[in-house]
This record gives structure tokens, sequence and C-alpha cells, in this order.
């Protein structure tokens, strides 16, 4: 039982809850009664000995019996949307959303539910937002939905292709577009809520700014990455600082190297957090085309790793060589955890390159390929990771890689009449899956298991 000092009574909306300090607890140190009970706020109750909060009591009821149970119970007179505009006032999200689904696991993901909208094109990007909303670029416009799936309104670019998304909270996503003539183009930091543009990412060249493309994304935790090509001039990688927005540096090859457009032309951008490293990735395009990899730390500002399915690294220079055995790489996604590369080709082969050599810079010259479910020839594939599961995404399915030899858990298949998959993203325990040549995407989520 609760002792007196525990007990903290609440009017809420002119409704009267009692409950105990404990309970609250649970919401934890970032949620508003974290904050209510933290000391340095010294909230102190009105003369009944309540704390009055001046919102709808019904759905604080249900949200207090979230926290005392666990068990998310919604009466049917509340609008659902209702509850979940309270738990994000509450800062309850998380407990809403692990409520209504169980923590992401690969091997029991099932399809929630499929979303088509009416854009003039079709999607060709698709990226998660960190507690389950998404965006959706339609050639130069972006739709973006929060994690009840509802859709905000859309940034329009004009005549800017979209090229990539990235989120860099849950508020708030850059947008990364191609230049067109006469200027424009680059990058825009934009509002999820009201599509609001609030920043705009410049290159200074010769002390004038220039328009330029931006091509792959990927953030640090204060830092924005993005490939980028000027006009005529090649820039490579631009690092911009997240909260000033100011261009702070620039990674490039070597003038006159055979791979100095590689960074320009990056096609997969991936911040590893426990390296301090940056993954730049550019893929194979057809079967003669080359693949490069490499880790760039942004400590001492230069390439520290590289790997190449059509070059070796040699006395200092990139030299291509011929008669190799290395397939065409399509996709490629670093797992700090296990220091390795995952990367995978055309036919759904996939396999590993070893990153604890990463101090030294070398070309790996092998790939050990594992032949997977699939043996058609089919050259859209895409990589996901979370925590130590593995997902590779094919023309009709899902497959799901496990344990240290990633060994093959469970293949899932979309359903009769679903197209190709064109992009993938993973985030706030949902799994999103964009179809090619189609307005629609799914919504993949863990079901919670039964109750007992």
């Amino acid at each position: 039982m609760a002792n007196q000092k525990d007990r903290v009574k609440f009017n809420v909306g002119g409704k009267t809850f009692e409950t105990t300090a404990t309970t609250f607890a649970v919401a934890g140190r970032n949620s508003f009664f974290g904050a209510l009970f933290d000391k340095n706020w010294n909230l102190q109750p009105d003369q009944s000995n309540e704390y009055f909060i001046n919102r709808d009591p019904d759905c604080f009821g249900v949200l207090l019996n979230l926290l005392r149970t666990g068990k998310l119970y919604i009466p049917s007179n509340i609008p659902e949307k209702l509850i979940y505009d309270e738990a994000l006032f509450y800062g309850l999200l998380d407990h809403v959303r692990s409520a209504k689904w169980g923590p992401f696991d690969g091997n029991r993901l099932c399809l929630s539910q499929s979303i088509k909208n009416h854009a003039a094109a079709v999607g060709t990007v698709i990226r998660a937002s960190p507690h389950g909303g998404c965006c959706v670029a339609h050639g130069n416009v972006v739709h973006v939905y929060d994690w009840m799936l509802e859709e905000h309104p859309p940034v329009n670019l004009d005549f800017q292709k979209v090229n990539d998304v990235g989120w860099i909270d849950e508020e708030t996503f850059v947008v990364g577009a191609s230049e067109r003539q006469g200027g424009g183009g680059g990058m825009g930091l934009f509002s999820a809520s009201t599509g609001e543009l609030r920043h705009r990412f410049q290159v200074t060249m010769w002390d004038q700014l220039k328009g330029y493309t931006a091509g792959a994304l990927c953030s640090s935790s204060d830092k924005i990455f993005s490939s980028c090509k000027s006009g005529d001039n090649e820039n490579g990688i631009c690092v911009w600082d997240e909260v000033t927005g100011k261009l702070i540096d620039c990674y490039e090859e070597p003038p006159g190297s055979l791979l100095d457009r590689s960074l320009v032309n990056a096609d997969r951008l991936q911040w590893l957090h426990g390296t301090n490293c940056l993954m730049v990735a550019s893929l194979a395009k057809n079967e003669t085309d080359y693949s490069l990899i490499s880790l760039w730390d942004v400590r001492v500002k230069k390439k520290v790793w590289s790997w190449s399915n059509s070059f070796q690294y040699s006395n200092g220079s990139w030299i291509k060589y011929s008669g190799s055995s290395m397939k065409t790489v399509r996709d490629v996604i670093a797992m700090e955890e296990v220091n390795s590369l995952c990367a995978v080709n055309q036919y759904q082969e996939f396999g590993f390159l070893d990153l604890r050599s990463s101090r030294e810079l070398r070309s790996v010259m092998g790939l050990s390929f594992l032949s997977t479910f699939l043996t058609s020839n089919i050259s859209e594939v895409k990589l996901a990771l979370h925590d130590n599961q593995l997902l590779l995404l094919t023309y009709g399915g899902i497959s799901v890689f496990c344990g240290p030899d990633w060994e093959r858990t469970s293949t899932f298949r979309l359903p009769d009449g679903r197209r190709s998959i064109c992009d993938i993203s993973l985030g706030g325990d949902r799994l999103f899956t964009l179809h090619e040549a189609s307005n629609e995407f799914d919504i993949w989520e863990t079901p919670r298991p039964p109750i007992i």
C-alpha cells in the first residue's frame, strides 16, 4: 500500500484523480510528470492539495490507467486521435506505442496497413521518423505522416527533384534536391507538422553563394552530411553544423584520381556513432560499373578505410584491375556491433567486409558472399538493420537473418498483387516499404505477444 506522502491528487479539467507518485515515476524523467516532480521545478499544489492541469479528464484517466497497468484501453466514446494528442502533451507516446504493438522483432513482423495517396508522381524515397511516422518523396513533393499515419501539410519544392530525405528529430527533417537550370536545388530544413522551411543550407565558393545538387543524406548528433555537386565544380561530401546551418567541412577525393567523383556520386551515407566515422558508398548501376565503399574519420578529416570491386589501393593510389570475381554491389549497411559491413548484389547474395582494420587505409580484395533464398536476376534489393537482425528486402518478400553466422530465420512474402519494393526504412519499431511505380506504402509492425 502507498504511504500518505506518496499519494498525489490532480484536478484535470475539473475532475479529481488520486494516485501515487510511484505510478508517475513509470512515465520517465522526460515526460510531463517527470518534470512535474523534479526537485528543480518545485511546483506546489493549490490550497486543496491538488495539482491543476487544464486538459481533457477522460483522456487523462485512460493514460493514468496505462501507467498503472501497462495496458491501453480506449473507451468507444473517446476518439483515438484525442488520446494520441494528449499522450503527446504528457510525453507518453512511447508508452502508448509500446502498448499497441511490441518491440520490433523482424521474425514476427506483420503487415498492419497500407496507405495510398494521389500524388502526381510515383514515390521514390521513404524515410521513417524516430517515433514511427514517415515522409515519402514523390518527384518534387514530400508527403509527411505522423506516427498515427495522419498526413501533415506536404513540402513542395516547385520544379526541383527530391533526391533524399533525412529526419533530424521527430519535428524536423532535411530534404536534398537537384539543382535546376539557373540555380536552386540544395538542402532545406523543414517542420514536420507545418511543412514550413526553417533553414536553407548554403554552399559558398569564392565568397559567392552557389546552387548545388544534394544527393544522399545522413546526420550525427550535431552534423548533417550530404553528397554535393555544384555546377561544373565537383564538391564531394559537404558537412554542415546542425544548429547554425554553417558549412564547416567538405571531403574530396584527390583531383585526377580514378575515383575522384565517387563522393559526389555517393548513393549511401551512414554515420557510425561508435567510431565517429562516416560510411560513404557509391554503388554500381550496371554490370560494368564499379562500387566503392569508404570510411571517413571526422576527427582527422580523412579517409581511413576503403574497398572497391574494380580497383585496388597500392602505393598510395587506386589502380584499376581486371578479371575480378566480385559481384555488383547494389546496397550496403554498416554493422558496428560486429565490426562488419554487409553488402548485397543484384542476385540477392550478400556478404561481409571486416572493419576491424579501419585505421589502416587498404582495399579488401574479397567478399564472402552467401546465397539467399531467391535466385532470379532482380536488380532492386535493399538492406535494413535493427539490433542484431539483418533484413533483406527483394521484389516480393522480406528475409530476416540472425545469429553469429547470419542464418535466415524468417521469410515474409508481400500480399498478392503488390508491386516490387523500391525503397525501405525502419524507425519507431516500424518497417516501411514503398512500392515501385505506385503511390502506396506498407507499414509492418510486431504484434504484442498474447496475454496468457
